[in-house]
């Protein structure tokens, strides 16, 4: 005779129960027949009840008073002074947890078990830094282990029940319940279970059940755009929460039990474009020394398949990848012109080579259709100093030395290009055409690190005003004959080119606009002598917490004379929340920034996140997570928050950080430049005198003028 399980014969017994259960009348109550409320109910409670011997509390003390979050939310995260949840996931005292439960780095971790008069010490054992779990133990035996939902068998719109240790002082009593469903699966990468339930700090380190007792996953809080312990605390509110699926979580046991951290596996490649969801998975960018770069791949291969599997796009590869630990080895096959290029064995790493932005030390003038690039400035005592040349003078052609013969240039873009498939200590071949002549001469020189200094001041012009040439002109949405005219052609033709002139013009000035289908507003600032064939460079500006986007008017004076003779536009998106910008208002404020993108003639490599205080973390984390947009971020008194993500070659980032020499978190804003240093990001620092929370005083505001002016330097 063949037996069912007690969870199959719990989940039997509720499917039962709903299927022969109806509306109750009268007459049902009479003969006390259970209604579906009823029965879903009792299957709630009776499946909670199951799996509560092994939902532990968990208390720490000492630490961190204040948990830094995300760059962007308001100041971070005080340590909570209740307990949070973690669940057993084996009988000898091994305990799993949310690794946002110790990110205030606790001194002392003591855990109640249900069943036990004491509270036992616990001891780290080693994290999951991939999933944000961490597996703790205590000295406890014959301790009782849940059971885990296949995942396989995981479906959208299966009941999720999370549960949590609250205040509640007696742990044999339940654990607080809140009641959703799953939502969707394979989210964070392929990490996650996705649900409606609710999760927040509280049930942190909990279980996400199913309706029968068997558990889905543990509640962690995540994120697909940042990393880290507490990536996704800030949107715990927001109506979707996450769990690791607990078959996953007991695949990796053994190895956590050895102490052995683990590490996300890393390729180490960039995407080429910005769209991962249509786009082909081409390699934009490798990190030196990673993965990729050990087995032979190059920049330009187009991934074909990981595994067997087949990747369409950059979202798919993400997905294959976002799972995989350090150490495990993939087949990666790619296609590389018109061959088909096999890669096995490739062991993922855990950590990336920093990449370091390779410099050549000239600026190019803007807005030139080509050929080659014009040199506006030459940085002094740089490799294209030492080489000999001089403004003025075009780069033809561009390559590595040990190669038969450069590659042509043809645009600025070409260039930048060119110089981030490079490292620092490459040697180059220049071909260049002199100013006032047509003599051409080839140079030699070694490339070397990006520096983190400015000049003094950049010369004018600094474009060629030809940002149009070349491009396709807008089709004309006038008939060029009517049939019918009411007028003689002579004045028809007048009025058609009145009306070509209103469409073309362009409104200057300080202006506010309405996002109508979101009620968002945005101001703008566009300098009076603004010219569509001059390319502008971006400031977008993230205003304090409390200031709402009042201080519009005043950055819009600030910086009118700078915005005239420099070529920039200046706009200020306005925070919802008053108490302070919030990571999850980035989607909105892209969708501002990339409405001006589209209505102006703007330098995709001169457009900056710039902002003050909480609006300077603000900066920080949209400058990281819109890299496909950004080029560089400029704070006042700002902090970063969290570590840095690593420096992309196809995405290069620079800062530019400040802090007043009196301001209370100036240690912690050095340590923020430190970090990005660490990363190998170009960071310009200053430190103002005599200076609190202000603005830029004069002299800072003059090196920010240099260094916004000279992003797109080579």
């Amino acid at each position: 005779m063949t037996t069912i399980p007690q969870t199959r014969r719990l989940w039997v017994a509720f499917v039962a129960a709903l299927v022969m259960a109806s509306p109750a009348t009268a007459q049902d109550k009479k003969e006390n027949k259970p209604d579906v409320n009823e029965a879903t109910e009792k299957a709630m409670k009776t499946a909670s009840a199951h799996v509560a011997p092994s939902v532990v509390k968990i208390e720490t003390a000492g630490g961190a008073e204040v948990i830094p979050v995300k760059k962007g939310a308001p100041g971070g995260i005080r340590k909570g002074v209740g307990p949070t949840t973690g669940m057993i996931v084996s009988s000898d005292g091994y305990i799993i947890t949310s690794s946002f439960n110790f990110a205030h780095k606790p001194t002392d971790i003591f855990v109640t078990i249900p069943g036990k008069p004491q509270r036992l010490v616990a001891k780290i054992v080693a994290s999951d830094q991939t999933r944000m779990l961490t597996l703790i133990k205590v000295d406890a035996k014959d301790l009782p282990v849940p059971t885990a939902f296949p995942k396989k068998d995981v479906e959208v719109g299966q009941w999720g029940l999370s549960l949590g240790r609250t205040l509640d002082n007696n742990v044999d009593h339940p654990p607080s319940m809140s009641i959703g469903i799953v939502s969707a699966t394979n989210r964070i990468w392929g990490k996650a279970i996705q649900t409606d339930a609710k999760t927040s700090p509280v049930n942190y380190g909990g279980p996400l059940i199913a309706i029968d007792g068997r558990v889905f996953g543990v509640i962690v809080p995540a994120s697909n755009r940042a990393e880290g312990e507490t990536a996704g605390v800030d949107v715990y509110d927001g109506g979707i929460g996450f769990a690791v699926p607990l078959e996953d979580i007991f695949s990796v046991i053994p190895r956590l039990k050895e102490g052995k951290d683990l590490k996300r596996g890393l390729l180490g490649i960039s995407p080429q474009g910005a769209d991962v969801y249509n786009s082909a998975p081409v390699i934009g960018a490798i990190q030196p020394d990673s993965a990729a770069a050990r087995a032979g791949m190059q920049v330009g291969d187009k991934i074909l398949e990981v595994n067997g599997k087949k990747i369409p796009n950059y979202s798919t590869l993400q997905h294959v990848l976002g799972p995989l630990y350090e150490g495990d080895e993939l087949v990666v096959k790619v296609m590389r012109g018109d061959k088909e290029i096999e890669f096995k064995g490739v062991k993922l790493h855990g950590t990336t080579t920093a990449y370091v932005n390779a410099f050549l030390g000239v600026l190019p003038i803007r807005d030139d259709p080509g050929p080659g690039v014009e040199i506006r400035y030459v940085y002094a005592k740089s490799p294209a100093d030492t080489a000999g040349l001089k403004a003025g003078d075009r780069i033809m052609k561009f390559g590595p030395a040990n190669r038969p013969a450069p590659s042509p240039v043809p645009n600025r873009a070409a260039l930048m290009t060119m110089l981030q498939r490079l490292s620092p200590g490459v040697e180059v071949k220049i071909e260049v055409k002199r100013k006032g002549a047509d003599k051409v001469e080839t140079v030699t020189t070694k490339l070397i690190a990006m520096p983190n200094d400015l000049p003094d001041s950049l010369p004018q012009p600094s474009t060629a005003g030809k940002a149009l040439e070349g491009q396709p002109k807008p089709k004309d949405p006038l008939p060029k004959k009517d049939p019918f005219p009411k007028k003689p052609p002579e004045e028809e033709e007048s009025n058609c080119q009145d009306k070509k002139d209103e469409k073309t013009k362009v409104e200057t000035g300080y202006m506010t606009r309405t996002n109508q289908a979101l009620g968002r507003e945005y101001w703008i600032f566009v300098p009076d002598n603004y010219d569509p064939n001059v390319s502008h460079g971006l400031i977008v500006w993230f205003h304090p917490a409390g200031q709402g986007g009042k201080d519009g008017e005043k950055m819009a004076k600030t910086f009118r004379e700078f915005a005239e003779e420099n070529h920039f536009i200046i706009m200020g998106p306005k925070s919802a929340n008053n108490e302070g910008w919030v990571a999850s208002e980035t989607e909105l404020v892209m969708q501002d920034v990339k409405s001006v993108l589209g209505q102006y003639t703007i330098d995709r490599t001169r457009v900056v996140a710039h902002g003050m205080a909480n609006g300077g973390q603000m900066a920080f984390y949209v400058g990281f997570n819109a890299r496909d947009v950004f080029r560089g971020v400029a704070t006042v008194g700002a902090t970063l928050g969290t570590a840095p993500k690593d420096n992309v070659a196809n995405q290069p980032l620079s800062f530019f950080i400040t802090a007043g020499d009196k301001d209370p978190i100036l240690k912690d804003i050095v340590q923020s430049k430190d970090l990005l240093a660490e990363k190998r990001f170009p960071v310009i620092f200053r430190e103002m005198k005599e200076s609190g929370k202000e603005y830029f005083d004069l002299k800072t505001f003059n090196d920010f003028k240099v260094w916004v002016d000279s992003l797109d330097r080579i």
